[in-house]
């Protein structure tokens, strides 16, 4: 099966959680939040535009923290107009983005990076609220896949 966020096919790397029952993989993990992501989880300034065809919409850097919760590995940012960063992952010599496709046809350069801090990231409340929330609500989702 081929996925559209970048990096997917070498994004062959293992957990360093068993939080999260069934995410063995980003795989695993991009099609569980695929149920997860909402307007809520989106970042407020681009709520108006998330819709179900582009879930992945304002969701980088929370998706990429918790990213980095199940899989370890650094969480790099690639600087976007206006001064804000595009979170995604690297772990080992696997760099993937699971929210990647909200850019549609842009190519992102994912060499023209800066290490991003969850201390930085979380000062900001509403985000981490949002990440909490993400959190929680992947639990729920894993949750009841094993008891179906």
């Amino acid at each position: 099966m081929a996925y559209r966020f970048y990096g997917w096919a070498g994004a062959t790397v293992p957990t360093v959680s068993d939080e999260y029952p069934g995410i063995n993989t980003p795989q695993d993990l991009y099609d569980a939040l695929c149920h997860v992501w909402c307007e809520y989880t989106c970042a407020p300034r681009f709520r108006a535009e998330w819709s179900m065809e582009n879930q992945t919409l304002g969701q980088c850097s929370i998706t990429a923290f918790l990213v980095q919760d199940i899989f370890g590995g650094e969480v790099r940012g690639i600087l976007r107009p206006g001064g804000s960063y595009h979170c995604f992952n690297v772990v080992g010599t696997a760099v993937f983005d699971l929210t990647s496709e909200q850019f549609g046809n842009e190519v992102l350069d994912y060499d023209d990076y800066k290490v991003q801090s969850r201390e930085e990231h979380f000062s900001k409340e509403e985000k981490y609220q949002r990440y909490e929330y993400l959190r929680k609500e992947l639990k729920n989702y894993t949750a009841e896949l094993i008891n179906v």
